[in-house]
């Protein structure tokens, strides 16, 4: 999991609550507390998944381009940070004679696959609007 994957979900639920459904990166940025150019990048990879679509010109911004009742958190996941979950660096090496060094690495590779496919299976049990309701339910 990475911070991408909680700035695309927030930037989808606040569009999906606008009334428009649309809003510019400044807006948002402010919203998520974030620099507007984090935003473009992420709303970018969002873009190009289909999830939001852009308005040029003035008045222009990103507008929802999915439903949110039936988008799911493991769409947006898999979008933005899909294997995040396996650290880039791993211990242990495959090429030394000691069955720990050696093997530790694939357990775990086997390990973080499946701890991913769970989380998987649970976030997409959430769509957006489940979020945007459970937010809402807090005021």
């Amino acid at each position: 999991m990475n911070s991408d994957f909680v700035i695309a979900m927030h930037s989808l639920v606040l569009l999906a609550n606008l009334p428009d459904h649309m809003a510019n990166s400044e807006t948002i940025a402010e919203n998520v507390c974030t620099n507007p150019a984090r935003i473009r990048k992420v709303m970018g990879i969002l873009r190009k998944e289909g999830f939001v679509k852009t308005k040029e010109g003035i008045g222009g911004g990103y507008l929802l381009n999915c439903d949110s009742d039936k988008t799911t958190l493991s769409q947006i996941y898999l979008a933005i940070s899909s294997g995040s979950l396996k650290p880039h660096w791993c211990t242990g090496d495959p090429e030394k004679e000691c069955v720990i060094s050696s093997n530790t690495q694939s357990v775990m590779d086997e390990i973080f696959v499946e701890a991913e496919q769970h989380m998987q299976a649970y976030l997409n049990q959430i769509t957006i609007n489940n979020v945007l309701q459970k937010i809402k339910s807090l005021e």
